[in-house]
């Protein structure tokens, strides 16, 4: 490679590195915690089981770590 196709191409990765990191960070980006009660917890759980989407063995899993925090 030539000195000039080497240059156009520092340049090409200098630009495109360049156009990559202007769209990180900044801007009005919010974060949002959400806190859940135990009980809100419990009574998803419920209706995770009740709806066939865990079975009772990890129900019961599941409610016990959340009844232990």
């Amino acid at each position: 490679m030539d000195t000039a196709g080497f240059k156009t191409l520092a340049i090409a990765a200098l630009v495109a590195s360049f156009l990559a990191l202007a769209g990180c960070g900044g801007g009005d980006s919010t974060i949002k915690a959400e806190t859940t009660t135990t009980g809100q917890q419990l009574l998803d759980l419920q209706k995770a089981y009740e709806a066939g989407a865990i079975d009772e063995s990890e129900y019961k899993r599941q409610r016990e770590k959340i009844l232990d925090n």
